[in-house]
Parts: structure tokens; sequence; C-alpha cells
């Protein structure tokens, strides 16, 4: 699908967007922003090659660390930053309602404002007692605010079908049908035809929403997993109109030899929970709205599921978030790994490495995976789904990066989970564009915070 020559590695478009960042980045982040400023920050923006970004940076396959001989899911993490507060799941009790309220957080951390941008990331380090700790880190107050949160929300589908199918002695080593689910897992991520998945992302989540069931799916949010506060979450909508279709309406696991026949709504409109996007209740931001916690928080329990037993999604086991991050057992000859790690996009990657060459002054600042090498010994991970798309109801285009970071070695090892929403006047192509370049500033300038401090 991509046959372009990847930005990261090409210096003179690499040297542009670098450039750009710098100079918005002076703009947008000064402790001034003023009509003049976002006057100037506009005229620069429609100055770049949105169509150049787009197809070499904000859609692009996703690079590969140079070893991938282990197939981790816990990372190698540090101490974290010295004096800053972590605390326990321990410390926090996730399992009790409003445990929003006793985690170590900092809702206006990070200095983007609220008008470029919602992010939020979930630092994590271990503590003295080799437990792991965790700090909630966002922008303006934004962490709580619902949004649509396009593609990025299909491992959310994926994970949440995985849990019900668990309780029927099914798990993500299966085939559905011929194809097995590590293939479209992965087709998912990378949008393209993968082993025997044909590509159709949309139609492969929707297949998922239909085995789950979206009262089941909305409630993981809320009672029956993750205790949000904000009610006003929920999963009850579909990413088109057509679904999957198992050349046999049979799960076949491979762990445990059983096969058994899956029930899944032929279409989206005959679940009882399913909602059109516009519906009475729905609002501005259509049948599944979300917020940057809510995303963040989901995919840094399945990150820890091996190190915090407190917090893992019901019935889920380590295997099945090994075939989500690493698509195992997949039959794509082509490629050594899937799942996440096929997630396309090189915005936070590039964000990254940007922050690490210019930390050390690194000559290789033109090569993002070969620096994130480099700085790793080749081990890095970054796990990601990326959404975005013009909305006709709020007029914008949008763009929504979910993601789970490890940095081995990297100042003595660090981890996140980051998620991050943008938007764009206009409900236009091109504003998806230029809400990709707001993307990658808030990207560039967020995780240079993040990584910027000093750790233990």
């Amino acid at each position: 699908m991509f046959s372009h020559t990847p930005l990261s590695n090409n210096p003179n478009c690499v040297h542009k967007m670098r450039m750009l960042s710098l100079r918005l980045t002076a703009l947008l982040f000064g402790l001034q922003l003023n009509v003049s400023a976002a006057s100037e920050i506009e005229t620069t923006l429609h100055n770049v090659a949105v169509q150049s970004f787009y197809t070499n940076v904000m859609s692009a396959e996703p690079a590969m660390p140079a070893d991938l001989n282990d197939p981790y899911i816990s990372c190698a993490v540090g101490k974290g930053i010295h004096g800053a507060e972590y605390k326990t799941a321990q410390q926090v009790n996730y399992n009790s309602d409003h445990w929003q309220q006793r985690i170590a957080a900092d809702w206006q951390y990070f200095k983007a404002p609220k008008s470029f941008g919602r992010v939020l990331a979930i630092d994590f380090a271990k503590k003295q007692n080799t437990a792991l700790g965790f700090r909630y880190l966002a922008n303006a107050n934004t962490y709580d605010e619902l949004y649509e949160p396009w593609s990025s929300s299909k491992i959310q589908a994926f994970t949440a079908a995985i849990s019900k199918m668990r309780t029927l002695g099914i798990g993500a080593n299966s085939y559905a049908g011929d194809v097995h689910l590590a293939d479209l897992i992965t087709s998912i991520n990378s949008y393209e035809s993968f082993g025997k998945a044909d590509g159709d992302s949309n139609a492969i989540a929707t297949y998922f929403l239909n085995v789950i069931g979206r009262d089941e799916a909305t409630a993981l949010f809320h009672d029956k997993w993750l205790k949000l506060n904000n009610k006003n979450i929920r999963f009850r909508g579909a990413y088109g109109t057509k679904a999957f279709s198992p050349s046999k309406p049979f799960w076949r696991d491979l762990d445990v030899n059983k096969k058994m026949e899956v029930s899944a709504f032929a279409k989206s409109s005959d679940d009882p929970g399913y909602q059109s996007y516009r519906c009475d209740s729905c609002g501005l931001t259509g049948n599944k709205p979300m917020t940057t916690l809510s995303q963040a928080e989901w995919l840094k329990r399945l990150a820890s599921h091996e190190r915090v037993a407190q917090t893992r999604l019901p019935n889920l086991i380590a295997k099945d978030v090994e075939v989500l991050f690493y698509g195992s057992g997949h039959s794509d000859n082509r490629h050594q790994v899937g799942g996440m790690l096929q997630g396309i996009s090189r915005m936070l990657l590039d964000a990254i490495a940007k922050t690490i060459a210019n930390e050390n002054a690194n000559e290789n600042v033109h090569n993002s995976k070969l620096v994130l090498d480099e700085a790793t010994n080749g081990q890095w991970r970054i796990w990601q789904k990326i959404g975005w798309g013009p909305s006709e109801t709020r007029g914008t285009g949008e763009n929504v990066v979910l993601a789970h970071v490890c940095l081995p070695g990297y100042q003595g090892g660090r981890e996140f989970t980051i998620s991050a929403q943008t938007s764009y006047p206009g409900n236009t192509q091109k504003s998806v564009f230029y809400a990709g370049l707001k993307m990658q500033l808030l990207l560039d300038e967020s995780v240079a915070q993040l990584l910027n401090l000093q750790p233990h």
C-alpha cells in the first residue's frame, strides 16, 4: 500500500520538518499565544507540503527495531524521574470507585495549550519494592474531555472480544474460520492484507464488536473493569456497514485444541446495544466517545498485564496480549512480527528520535529508527494504533494516536503509554492532514517534556 521513501530516512525532508517544528514550537508553546502568533501559525502550516507529510510520515509504514528476537511485553523500566511521585496499584486500589482521585497526577503538566489538542501520558517506574508505579500527566485539564477516537479504538474492540471468548475457553491464539486472529489484528493496525486477512480494517474491527456486543464493550469502561468516573464514555458504534464474516462460524484455539461455534451479530444494527452515530443522546462526539484517559488506561493495563495482576482485563492471559502486541502465530511469511508493532505512522517515532538526538547531539538525527536503535541497543518498542478522518458533524479534520512505548536502557529504562487527539477546522481531507501536522507538533513537545527530565 505504501511504496514511498520514508521521511525518516530522507535528510532533506526531515530537515524541513524539523525546521517547521522548531518554528511552530516557538509560536505555539510560548508564554503568550496572541492573534498575530496564531495567524503566523496558520501561514506556516499552509506552507507545508501536507500531502508529502501525510504520505511519508502520518500514514507511513512503521519502522522496526533492529532486535526483535525477544517478544517481550514487560519493559525493563527504571526508577523514573528523580523527585517525581509514582503510585502503585496497591496504593491506588483501581478496583474501587473514584480511583482517579487517588493516583499521582498532574493534569496541567504538558505546556501544549488546549487549542492545539489533548495529550495524556502514563509514565511507568519501578518502585523500591520492585512494584510498578505510575504517574499521570496531561495538558490543560483535557484528560476527561470526550472526542471521537476513530480507528484508534479498534484494539479495544479486539481485546474486549477476546475477554468474552476466554469465558468460553477460547483465546487469541485461534483461527476464526480459516483466518488466524493474529492476521486479523495485524490487518486492523496496518490497513493492509496480512496473511489471510484482507486488509479491511473497518470490517474486521466491526466483527469483533459484533462478537462482544456493545453493552458488554461499554461495561468494560465502567463497572466491569476500568471504573471510570465519566459515565458518558461508551462503545456503541461500528466502523462501517460491513463486517468481516469468517468462512465458517467457528473459532479453533491452537493452545487447547478446542473448536467451538462463535455467535456474532450479522449486522451492527442487530445488536440491542448499538446506537446510530447521531442518536438522540449521542451529541457531536457520536456513538463511541472516549477520552485520553480512558484510552490510555485501557492500553496501559494491557501493557502491564504480567506485572500488575490487580488491573488485568478480565479473563485475558499473557498470550492474548502477545497476539495483540506482536501478532504471535500469524501466517504472513513476509514479516517477522505483526500486531500493534505494524501500526502505521512515524509521527511518534520521529518525536522520540528528535528528543533523543537533541540530547545526545546525535549525528543520525535524520534517521529516526537508527537513533532509537543506538539508544536502546535495537530493543525499543512502539506499539501503536492511529485513527483519523474528516467529521461532518463537527466540521473538522481529526487525528488520534494511542501508543505504548518501551525504551530499554535509555535513561535507565523509560516506559509510557500515550494518547493524543488534535483537530483542524474544515470537513475535508486536507483538514485531516493539518490535524496530523498539529499532532506531530504536539507529540514533539510533549515527548520532549516527558523525556528531558533527570531520571534516577
